[in-house]
């Protein structure tokens, strides 16, 4: 199985964007991962947030396949604690599905159209973060799920 995670525009830290491309090279000692940053929307300040989502959804279901399982990173989306989650990374490694992505959408969330869609959403919090932080967050919690899967010790149960 391949994960990919598909996010909104850059990350401007530098930091940060260190941060992601380290846990990134720690993924792929246990999955084909990619990252793939669809670019900000041009003149997105000329757009209400409906036209905005619009467009950031054209551009994001572009990015996704037929057979792809499609789960939305989205504050109403259901939550897992890491074990958890490492489980339902599992259970969809273990059905033989070829492509599982995630999306991080922009600032105002997802079209209709991508919504429909989607087979799930996730929540990684009840709390808000940037669209910056959550990559991070994310990818960590990946890595994470990963090591859990084949007992190793960088989680602490």
């Amino acid at each position: 199985m391949n994960i990919k995670l598909l996010a909104i525009g850059k990350t401007d830290n530098k930091q940060l964007e260190d941060l992601i491309i380290s846990y990134i090279n720690r993924l792929g000692f246990y999955v084909k991962f990619s990252f793939d940053v669809i670019p900000d929307i041009k003149k997105a300040k000329n757009l209400s947030e409906s036209q905005q989502k619009e467009k950031e959804g054209k551009l994001i279901l572009k990015k996704v396949e037929n057979s792809d399982i499609l789960i939305l990173l989205d504050e109403n989306g259901k939550q897992y604690d890491s074990v958890g989650f490492s489980s339902l990374l599992q259970k969809h490694m273990n059905s033989g599905i070829k492509q599982l992505t995630f999306v991080i959408g922009g600032p105002y969330g997802f079209s209709p159209e991508v919504c429909s869609r989607a087979n799930s959403k996730l929540s990684l919090s009840k709390m808000t973060f940037s669209h910056q932080m959550i990559r991070l967050f994310f990818i960590e919690q990946l890595y994470r799920a990963f090591t859990i899967l084949k007992n190793e010790p960088y989680h602490h149960r």
